[in-house]
């Protein structure tokens, strides 16, 4: 007979599991390995999951460390309750939902008890009612193709690409760099949906955004990342045709 771990491998990952549906029998599977003491289970949730889940706690606090300790505190609640745990949700959301309860706590003792959609209300961002993309990119009315692309603002490909191990450690660099001078908003938005994977749903419920709002921020997020980025690619090919 195999045992729930054997059942589950190679079929659903764990990470992939805990966000389905309750009661769903890939979730029904991945609580029976879980209740069963399976470590390597649990510890690809918390490798999975531990980053975003501190992205969200550092919402409610205003340091770090407290941040850190908000996630130690939920990974042993989640390991304290799991026996309680009912399915009626995914055991992503269950877990979401108490590390969101323990960093309202400790913000209140805080005193940064304010909702991050009312701490920055929608959507006055630096940049509202400029364009995303610069207009001079685009084809103007007069022109047989209004509104497509010029020749010179045309997006082109990134070479050599970005995995490519030359280059990659250089963009990660710039990555990071565009990452911190977005505002506020739109960094968590594109970091939460970018880096840690949570779906457009997760991010809206997470942040209290609505969902036109999160797409606006996303958009916005990406659309100077990538700027910035097609920027270090225009250096490097003026470097290249250089004498």
């Amino acid at each position: 007979m195999q045992t729930p771990a054997e059942r589950t491998a190679g079929a659903v990952s764990t990470v992939v599991a805990a966000g389905h549906p309750g009661g769903s029998d890939s979730q029904s599977e991945l609580l029976e390995r879980l209740r069963s003491g399976d470590r390597t289970a649990f510890a690809e949730l918390v490798d999975g999951w531990s980053p975003a889940l501190l992205r969200v706690a550092l919402l409610y606090v205003s340091t770090r460390a407290s941040a850190e300790e908000i996630l130690q505190d939920t990974w042993l609640a989640v390991i304290s309750q799991l026996d309680r745990f009912e399915g009626r949700s995914s055991l992503k959301t269950w877990v979401f939902r108490i590390l969101e309860n323990l960093a309202r706590t400790r913000g209140r003792r805080e005193a940064r008890s304010v909702p991050w959609s009312t701490a920055f209300p929608e959507p006055r961002e630096p940049e509202e009612g400029r364009a995303t993309v610069d207009p001079r990119r685009f084809r103007g009315p007069e022109d047989r193709w209004p509104g497509g692309w010029t020749l010179v603002g045309r997006p082109t490909p990134w070479q050599p690409p970005p995995e490519d191990a030359v280059v990659s450690g250089d963009l990660r660099r710039h990555l990071g760099d565009a990452l911190a001078e977005l505002p506020e908003r739109q960094r968590t938005v594109v970091e939460l949906r970018d880096v840690h994977g949570l779906s457009s749903d997760e991010v809206c419920e997470r942040l209290a955004l609505s969902p036109a709002n999160q797409r606006v921020l996303l958009h916005r997020g990406r659309a100077r990342l990538r700027a910035r980025l097609e920027g270090v690619y225009r250096d490097k090919e003026a470097d290249v045709d250089r004498p």
